[in-house]
């Protein structure tokens, strides 16, 4: 018989999984970057170099590097090696610690793909009540940059309108589970973008206006196309201050 004590809890919650090495390695470089350990444009160390200061294999250190290279952060050179490409904006530092920056991108990176599709789909099965729906959530978030207010539930009304407008329920189960998460990342993002020029609201306005108008004109692909731009944009405008 099996001891009951042992039997899992149906009410307990995974937490969220372990950082691996590669990811720890990844922080461990942004945060020399970040404190100009390695200013911008500068050259990364050899491999070897690197690999012995963080304390693991030279494959671990090659998987955090090439995470690096695709979030832009590094660049290679042929024959030269590896070079700080750009880092994250300095008023990032001020509303998230180190280690947050990169459950936000990756955070980021799982959006574009899901909510490139969801807005695909919303384009092919969006019914007037949708279309009422987005442009509610568009005025109130354009009421908020108005406000000078964060509009964070007004941004996360939209997007989940675009997942209703799927009429599939898996779209904005996806959404929901995440939201703490995505809520998260909005705040980061819309905080800066409050910081920033008056033209860079017009701009984040302008992407969502984009996709939209795609899900209005019921063209998927200009949809699906629009959303990815506008999430990968998002991610990116926590660099644009160092770039």
């Amino acid at each position: 018989m099996s001891d009951p004590q042992r039997q899992p809890d149906p009410q307990r919650q995974p937490g969220p999984p372990r950082p691996s090495l590669a990811d720890q390695v990844y922080d461990q470089l942004l945060t020399r970057i970040v404190e100009e350990h390695y200013p911008l444009h500068s050259r990364l160390p050899a491999e070897q170099v690197l690999a012995q200061g963080c304390g693991v294999s030279r494959p671990v250190l090659r998987t955090a590097l090439a995470r690096l290279r695709d979030d832009g952060i590094i660049a290679s050179r042929r024959g030269s090696g590896n070079y700080v490409a750009r880092r994250p904006d300095r008023q990032v530092m001020s509303f998230v610690p180190l280690g947050s920056i990169t459950d936000i991108q990756r955070c980021y990176e799982f959006r574009i793909d899901v909510e490139g599709a969801a807005a695909a789909w919303a384009a092919k099965r969006r019914d007037e009540a949708d279309l009422a729906a987005l442009e509610a959530a568009f005025r109130r978030m354009d009421q908020t940059y108005q406000e000078q207010a964060l509009g964070v539930d007004a941004d996360q009304m939209l997007h989940l309108a675009i997942a209703r407008a799927t009429k599939n329920p898996f779209f904005q189960t996806v959404l929901d589970s995440l939201a703490q998460q995505i809520g998260f990342g909005m705040k980061l993002s819309r905080s800066l973008t409050l910081l920033a020029t008056p033209g860079r609201q017009a701009l984040v306005q302008s992407e969502h206006r984009a996709v939209i108008d795609a899900i209005v004109r019921q063209d998927p692909d200009a949809a699906a196309q629009a959303m990815r731009r506008h999430i990968l944009a998002a991610r990116d405008r926590m660099f644009v201050g160092d770039s």
